[in-house]
């Protein structure tokens, strides 16, 4: 199939098939000769792999592993492992730090009085936080 019908099967766009492709994350196609890229149903698989873990945070070079550690027969499921925990430690990072903004936020709406007046709490608590950081 080309690349279009392999976008469509998988659930992706062909820009990012090319983008997938040319970061080594998914094995290079074979190509017709006039050069068009042929696309088999296990690379349609392939892609639809790439595409789950894109969908659960992973990271592209973290991808890259994954695809390979999955085609490798021989792999260590500890390995596998190993890259997911430490994702899940990055997303508890990220979200201990969009918890800590959240209620930064809720403090300042708290004090904002959201009426027609033209003092604003949370205007000022970001202009008084730009001047501390220039200091």
């Amino acid at each position: 199939m080309n690349i279009g019908e392999a976008a469509k099967a998988a659930g992706v766009n062909a820009k990012f098939i090319r983008h997938y492709e040319s970061r080594g994350i998914i094995p290079k196609v074979s190509r017709t000769e006039s050069g068009y890229r042929i696309y088999s149903e296990n690379d349609v698989h392939i892609l639809t792999f790439v595409k789950h873990a894109r969908s659960l945070g992973f990271s592209l070079p973290e991808i890259k592993k994954l695809v390979s550690l999955w085609r490798n027969k021989t792999r260590k499921s500890e390995d596998v492992k190993t890259i997911t925990t430490h994702h899940i430690e990055a997303l508890n990072a990220k979200i201990r730090e969009l918890e800590t903004i959240r209620a930064a936020l809720e403090d300042l709406a708290t004090h904002c009085h959201g009426d027609d007046r033209p003092d604003c709490p949370i205007l000022e608590n970001f202009a008084n936080k730009g001047s501390e950081n220039r200091k």
